[in-house]
């Protein structure tokens, strides 16, 4: 049985939820999630760059290039881009979050822990913490694969125009964040987010995600409260773009910020600190969405 961390803890605790320990939390991989990561053609990966800051990323190839040689490794053989800064950041001894998301069946289920080993081939992950997530708010997609030619890297030190555009009208975002520095079993870690397209606010610079009903157990914001730097990862799933940004967030426990949105129990901002786009970056196309039945108790901001 594993314990939630003391930022984990204070987070359920000002939330109203305190669980304490949860046998879904575990040291090792048990078999149906060694072979759901197996039948995966993409991986979202959160780690931490040079500056200490979480950095996000996806990972594709063909279903089976995630394996599982036994219960506290995975083995991802996928070709990490150069030019991709995550993937930079992605070596031996480095955190590593790990996400599995099957928008087609809903299923999700996250690994954490350290890369021991990173050569041509790809990498190899030790598992510390493995534990699956309720299918909430995802919207249901079918991917095939595609040709596509990678743009170059563009570097953002503010929200641009498509930027803006994209986050508008996104359905669905990656958040990548990290434990405080002394907390044993944390490290890196990466969640899905999902509303209605619009259920991120941006005001300049600065977004507004809201907090919608979840599995209690706060591991993202029980992170934020311990460092409050994180990553943002957006998808354009027609297009194959992809968004990632750094910057600082603070979470909102008194729920007026998120007043305006219906079904939000709380919100946390992002204030955008540089980022990076990249077009055509993943060879995956995936089909119009089919909403998530939670969304029909939430909406979208009002505006003023």
């Amino acid at each position: 049985m594993a314990s939630f961390h003391a930022d984990e803890l204070l987070a359920q605790q000002r939330a109203g939820h305190v669980l304490g320990e949860t046998p879904a939390i575990r040291p090792f991989m048990p078999e149906q999630h060694r072979m759901f990561f197996a039948g995966l053609p993409y991986l979202f990966a959160g780690t931490v760059d040079a500056d200490g800051a979480p950095i996000a990323t996806v990972l594709t190839g063909q279903p089976g290039f995630v394996r599982s040689p036994d219960a506290t490794h995975l083995t991802i053989a996928a070709a990490l881009d150069p030019a991709d800064p995550a993937a930079r950041a992605l070596v031996p001894g480095a955190e590593a979050g790990l996400l599995g998301l099957d928008f087609a069946t809903r299923r999700r289920n996250r690994a954490n822990g350290r890369i021991v080993r990173r050569d041509g081939d790809g990498m190899t992950i030790a598992v510390a913490q493995s534990f699956g997530n309720c299918p909430q708010y995802i919207q249901r997609r079918v991917a095939e694969p595609v040709q596509r030619s990678p743009g170059p890297i563009e570097s953002l030190s503010a929200l641009d125009a498509g930027a803006t555009a994209l986050i508008r009208g996104a359905d669905t975002l990656f958040v990548a964040t990290r434990s405080r520095d002394g907390l044993a079993d944390g490290g890196a870690d990466i969640s899905h987010r999902g509303g209605r397209p619009g259920f991120v606010r941006v005001d300049g610079d600065v977004l507004t995600v809201p907090d919608f009903s979840g599995n209690r157990y706060y591991n993202t914001l029980g992170n934020l409260l311990g460092e409050n730097r994180a990553a943002l990862l957006f998808l354009d799933f027609a297009r194959g773009d992809l968004l990632v940004l750094q910057g600082r967030t603070a979470i909102d426990w008194s729920g007026l910020g998120a007043a305006g949105l219906m079904g939000a129990q709380r919100s946390w901002s992002f204030t955008v600190e540089r980022g990076w786009r990249r077009q055509a970056a993943i060879p995956l196309r995936w089909s119009r969405p089919e909403p998530a039945p939670q969304l029909a108790r939430t909406g979208i901001w009002e505006t003023a």
